[in-house]
């Protein structure tokens, strides 16, 4: 394994708690576990869930699946968890009001093709693919009493957008609550060493710290990430609300995508979305700040980046052409079919 200051600098890149005191204490235990690692030989568990809510994986999922791609090339283990018992409820994190309760089958149906996409970022050979069924399906209703036992009503309305709706007098569904007791218990059914998230799911990943230590196990750290916003460059990236860009779209819908996006939206993508460094992207972003850069040659830039990683070299550079030809030089597409009438 490499050495565990190497292995820091690489899984804290781009973490974002909003809490400094969170930062400092989640690193000090990731260090503390990374050098047990180092020590022993024994790789960190670590793990993110994704419900199926929509059946295409989009952007937006790939900031935490590049996160779990980065452990497994440190040697570590990543579990891709499909929350299919979840699912049924619906995160109401990212929410104003609640979600549309789904059924087993269109839970099950929407989540068909999440491996193979899953496999467009993840080590098919390294990753371990579970269903939160496994175990949510088979609690009683004395072993939900007991996992709510350790939280507090106040706890959830504390939450942003418990909060809001709250005092706007909105209704809050008790069943809305049971989503992080839920998530928790993942965490304790999979024994994981870490779990990460987007900046939003915080208070479900610290959830599942409390049930573990509750169950006698050694809670584990929670890294979150920011969320990427859509295409709209306001939202945060969503099937539900139509700004998305999912990982499995032809290339040229792809890149087209990319390229409607608002120019202060770059700077989102460039970081949660790109192979490039934090050097490469710091010059983009001076270049673009001097006028030496053009901002839609950026995005072209970004783009191509984005193409490139899900369908390959040739494949971008079609992308890109395409788009010179119908957009820039307003030309009819080669590949436009002809009728006869």
């Amino acid at each position: 394994m490499r050495p565990v200051d190497e292995q820091l600098a690489i899984i804290m890149r781009g973490v974002d708690f909003g809490d400094e005191q969170i930062r400092r204490n989640m690193e000090l235990e990731l260090r503390e576990r990374l050098e047990e690692s180092v020590r022993s030989g024994r790789p960190l568990r670590v793990y993110c869930g994704y419900d199926p809510s929509a059946p295409d994986l989009h952007l937006g999922h790939t900031v935490t699946m590049r996160k779990l791609a980065q452990f497994q090339e440190l040697g570590h283990q990543a579990i891709f968890l499909i929350g299919d018992f979840t699912g049924l409820i619906g995160d109401p994190s990212d929410k104003d009001s609640a979600r549309r309760q789904q059924t087993p089958e269109e839970v099950a149906d929407k989540a068909k093709t999440y491996v193979d996409q899953a496999y467009k970022i993840l080590d098919p050979q390294k990753t371990i693919i579970r269903r939160n069924s496994e175990w949510l399906a088979d609690l009683t209703f004395t072993d939900v009493i007991e996992l709510a036992s350790h939280f507090t009503v106040q706890q959830f309305l504390a939450r942003d957008r418990f909060a809001h709706r709250h005092a706007k007098g909105d209704p809050i569904w008790v069943h809305e609550f049971l989503y992080a007791l839920m998530q928790g218990y993942d965490a304790v059914s999979l024994q994981t060493d870490l779990q990460i998230g987007g900046t939003d799911q915080l208070f479900n990943l610290l959830a599942g710290r409390k049930l573990m230590e509750a169950f006698g196990l050694r809670p584990q750290i929670c890294l979150t990430f920011p969320i990427l916003v859509g295409t709209d460059g306001v939202l945060r990236m969503s099937k539900s609300t139509g700004n998305y860009i999912g990982i499995d779209e032809p290339p040229q819908e792809m890149y087209g995508k990319v390229m409607s996006i608002p120019d202060q939206a770059m700077s989102n993508y460039m970081n949660l979305v790109t192979r490039w460094t934090p050097a490469e992207i710091a010059g983009v972003e001076a270049d673009l700040a001097a006028g030496k850069l053009h901002p839609r040659d950026a995005k072209m830039r970004l783009a191509f980046e984005i193409v490139e990683i899900f369908h390959g070299t040739e494949e971008a550079r079609k992308a890109e052409e395409h788009f010179r030809t119908v957009f820039q030089q307003r030309e009819l597409p080669p590949d436009m079919p002809e009728f006869t009438l």
